[in-house]
C-alpha cells in the first residue's frame, strides 16, 4: 500500500485521515482559534474577534513551522461565551457550560490522533476563564499539554503620538481592535467612527476595572451606554493595525516556540 497523501498545507481540515495521522506526532502542535460573533458598535463586523484570532493564529503558524514547530492551524471556533452583548441583535452567543463541553469534545477527539498538544489563540475576553477551565480539563482527562492565549492583537490607547488615552479601559471596539480589523479587512469597517466611550470613574479606581486589574465584576456592555463601545475608536487607522497585528503574531509565534520546548517539573 502506498503512503498516505500528504498535501503542503499546515491547515488540519485540510488534510485526510490518514495523511493526518502520518504528517502528525506527539511533538505536533494544534492550534484552536477561538473568537465570538457579538457586536462591536455600529462600526465593525460582528466576527472581528474571530477575524482577528483566526488571521494572528493563521500566520503564527506559519512562522512557526518556518522555525522548525510541528505546528497545525484547525477551524475557527466563532460561536462563543458572549453573554455580555446579548442584548444586541446579532450576537450569537453559548452559554459557558455549552461552550466548555465543547472545548472538551475537541480535545477528545485531538487525543485520538498522535497529536498531544492543543493550544486555543483566543480574540475575545469573554472566553478567558472558560479557557483556564478547559485547559485543566483536557490535561486531567485526556493527558494533553493544553494552553492558552490571547491573539494579542488589541491595545489601549496611550495617548502618545496621536493616539487617543483610553486610560486602560480600551477593551472593546476601542481604538486597537477598529484599528487592527481596518488592517486585515477594511471592507468590513465603516466609515463613520462611534463617539468615544471610557468609563473614565472607573479608569480611577485603585483595584476595580479591567486589565489585570484585581477586582473583578459582573457586566453587559450595555452598562456602558447604547453602542456597545468600550474605548475610543475615533483616530483608528490601518497602519497603526498593521503595527499591533504584526506584534500579536509575533507574541503568538514565540509562544508556540516556548510551548514547544515546554515540560513539566
Amino acid at each position: 500500500m502506498s503512503a498516505p497523501f500528504v498535501p503542503v498545507t499546515r491547515r488540519w481540515a485540510d488534510l485526510s485521515g490518514p495523511s493526518l495521522v502520518a504528517a502528525t506526532s506527539d511533538r505536533s502542535l494544534a492550534i484552536v482559534p477561538i473568537g465570538a460573533i457579538e457586536h462591536h458598535g455600529p462600526h465593525l463586523p460582528l466576527r472581528t474577534d474571530a477575524l482577528v484570532a483566526e488571521s494572528v493564529a493563521a500566520a503564527a503558524v506559519e512562522r512557526a513551522a518556518a522555525s522548525g514547530v510541528d505546528a497545525w492551524l484547525l477551524p475557527t471556533i466563532e460561536y462563543a461565551k458572549s453573554d455580555e452583548h446579548h442584548w444586541a441583535p446579532g450576537t450569537l452567543w453559548l452559554e459557558g457550560t455549552t461552550l466548555l463541553e465543547q472545548l472538551i469534545e475537541i480535545g477528545r477527539s485531538i487525543a485520538m490522533t498522535p497529536v498531544r498538544t492543543v493550544v486555543f489563540v483566543n480574540g475575545h475576553g469573554g472566553n478567558v476563564m472558560l479557557l483556564g477551565w478547559a485547559n485543566r480539563e483536557l490535561r486531567r482527562r485526556f493527558g494533553l499539554r493544553s494552553f492558552s492565549m490571547p491573539a494579542g492583537a488589541g491595545a489601549a490607547g496611550d495617548g502618545v503620538d496621536g493616539r487617543p488615552d483610553e486610560l486602560g479601559q480600551g477593551i472593546h471596539a476601542g481604538y486597537g481592535e477598529t484599528s487592527v480589523v481596518m488592517h486585515l479587512a477594511p471592507h468590513l469597517v465603516a466609515p463613520d467612527m462611534p463617539p468615544r466611550n471610557v468609563p473614565e470613574k472607573i479608569a480611577g479606581m485603585t483595584h476595580i476595572g479591567f486589565n489585570r486589574k484585581p477586582v473583578m465584576f459582573g457586566w453587559t456592555s450595555e452598562d456602558f451606554g447604547p453602542t456597545g463601545v468600550i474605548g475610543d475608536p475615533t483616530g483608528a487607522n490601518a497602519a497603526e493595525g498593521r503595527i499591533l497585528f504584526e506584534r500579536g503574531v509575533d507574541f503568538v509565534t514565540e509562544a508556540l516556540v516556548e510551548i514547544d520546548g515546554f515540560e513539566f517539573g
